[in-house]
């Protein structure tokens, strides 16, 4: 019983399962742990941040998802927000890109382009970035089961339009792991998918050294039910067991562990989500420095992307949204995160519009610009309840990890569907709770308008569009040297088969313009798909 409240006043518990006092002081930071892991801003274990001068240098890079339709349409969209003051982009594929399947497959149909960018071959690629100086645009792809063949293709098409790929920047999700917890876009079965995510690093330390080719995504984890502590610990399990894949193949800590980078979540509680960024910052320096014996600073940087989670977003009162997102980019500035990609008003509906789009990148423009969030670095930095938060955030996400390790690591407990089974049966119990009330979602379940008509653009789904993009692979693969696509294509299987890496391989299929589906399909020839298991209850 916690004798600090006042009788009749009932307790307050967080989602990561810390119990928030009514007042704080500097004893109550004593006793969480003190100062110890706070430090300065650019110095381990930069629990304040990765840069001294911070946004004061360089404001966040502001990176909207977007990606629809055809490779054409998508590049018109991308050059819209550009213009509009967007400094990357963050691209968006439709269904089957993402689960490796060509556009003109059976199980392709109907979804072609449907939710976001179909991409075949290198020729879409071309497409989708012509005019775009690549250089001064940081792209990251947000592509998971044939992030590979995504990588291969975006190195490819960087090449031959003169950019040096040694010096290019950018980012892929390719977080596999995740994928078998939420979304589902998997391919291959796990132990053969993280050893092709370590070919991506591999491959990128050699050639690409400064592209990010992993960003280890929490961010779905916390949507598929983890609270905001899982959503930490279990993205640096995640990542660990990417390092640990590398560093056997004999690649150094340092040569690689700078460029891994992190996708985050942020809905909910304000203090929460700022003190699970500082304490995850502290932490993941801790981790790589005394795990792994990284020397360079750079490789212990928590380098982050965050902004507006989407399962904070309603389907109710949508405007609402808007104030949500302001919220959501408020704590992704207040917690030192790199990159925004904040979510758009309509997005619990449809694909965003052009209009919707404008009003989250000037939200973030506005903190810039007039709220003051560039001025000074941590600007909660010193707060008692903060900076005890903070600590007892760090300290719950290590009893996390160490339970996660007990039990055998993160890759055994994804292969078991443990960790899924427990995610989905918070995530069901959430739902139960906002069903009943008990967790208060404003417009959903108190404060509601009954008669209220939302006033939303839908993005219209042209099956003309799908069509014309399986014709598009038609024409490729009838002008194309079909006899060194087979050859390549080959030259994948062998190297899947014979356990190189299989970077080279693709990243010479796609300049022969093989499909994401053909190239796939030679690896599922070798490794098999993956097969979900299925667990109930927790």
């Amino acid at each position: 019983m916690n004798d600090r409240l006042p009788a009749g006043i009932a307790p307050v518990v967080n989602e990561s399962g810390i119990e928030i006092q009514p007042l704080y002081t500097a004893a109550d930071v004593a006793a969480s742990g003190g100062d110890a892991m706070l430090g300065r801003p650019g110095e381990f274990p930069f629990t304040r941040g990765i840069h001294p001068m911070m946004y004061r240098k360089q404001p966040w890079t502001m990176r909207q998802y977007t990606g629809f339709g055809n490779a054409a349409d998508t590049n018109a969209r991308f050059k819209y927000l550009i213009a509009n003051g967007q400094t990357g982009l963050n691209v968006a594929f439709d269904l089957p890109t993402q689960c490796g399947l060509a556009s003109d497959y059976p199980l392709a149909d109907g979804e072609v382009g449907r939710v976001c960018m179909a991409i075949d071959t290198l020729r879409d690629v071309e497409v989708a970035f012509e005019g775009i100086d690549l250089d001064r645009i940081t792209v990251s792809l947000t592509i998971n089961g044939s992030a590979s063949i995504l990588i291969a293709m975006y190195l490819a098409m960087a090449e031959r339009r003169g950019f040096d790929v040694a010096k290019l920047r950018g980012t892929a999700q390719n977080d596999i792991l995740k994928e078998f917890v939420g979304r589902g876009t998997w391919i291959y079965p796990v132990e053969p998918s993280l050893r092709f995510v370590g070919d991506t690093i591999e491959y990128c330390a050699k050639h690409a050294p400064k592209y990010s080719p992993v960003s280890v995504c929490g961010y779905h984890i916390r949507e598929s039910g983890a609270n905001p502590a899982q959503e930490m610990a279990y993205a640096f399990c995640i990542a660990c067991a990417y390092a640990d894949e590398v560093l056997k193949r004999g690649v150094p800590i340092d040569e690689f562990a700078g460029r891994l980078s992190f996708n985050f979540n942020i809905f909910g509680n304000l203090f929460e989500q700022v003190a699970k960024f500082r304490a995850g910052r502290g932490l993941w320096a801790k981790l790589v420095a005394e795990r792994y014996g990284a020397t360079k600073p750079g490789s212990m940087w928590l380098r982050m992307i965050a902004g507006g989670g989407g399962s904070g977003l309603t389907f109710e009162q949508p405007e609402l949204n808007i104030v949500r997102g302001a919220y959501y980019a408020l704590v992704s500035a207040l917690s030192g995160a790199q990159t925004m990609a904040l979510c758009c008003y309509d997005e619990a509906y449809t694909i965003p519009s052009e209009y919707a789009q404008r009003i989250s990148l000037r939200t973030m423009q506005l903190l810039i610009e007039e709220i003051g969030l560039a001025d000074t670095v941590d600007p909660l930095g010193g707060s008692y309840y903060v900076e005890t938060l903070t600590n007892r955030m760090r300290s719950e996400m290590e009893r996390i990890i160490a339970g996660v390790d007990a039990r055998g690591g993160i890759v055994g407990l994804i292969a078991s569907g443990e960790i899924q089974s427990q995610v989905s049966a918070q995530a069901y119990r959430r739902q139960r709770d906002l069903e009943s009330g008990a967790y208060r979602k404003v417009g959903v379940n108190c404060y509601r308008t009954e008669d209220e008509e939302p006033d939303v653009e839908f993005h219209p789904y042209d099956e003309a569009d799908a069509r014309a993009q399986v014709a598009r692979l038609a024409e490729v693969r009838c002008t194309r040297d079909g006899a060194a696509v087979e050859r390549a294509l080959e030259a994948v299987r062998r190297a899947a088969a014979e356990g190189s890496n299989t970077m080279p391989s693709i990243v010479e299929a796609v300049k022969a313009y093989a499909s994401v589906g053909e190239i796939t399909g030679a690896l599922v020839s070798v490794v098999g798909r993956y097969r979900e298991p299925v667990r109930f209850g927790e």
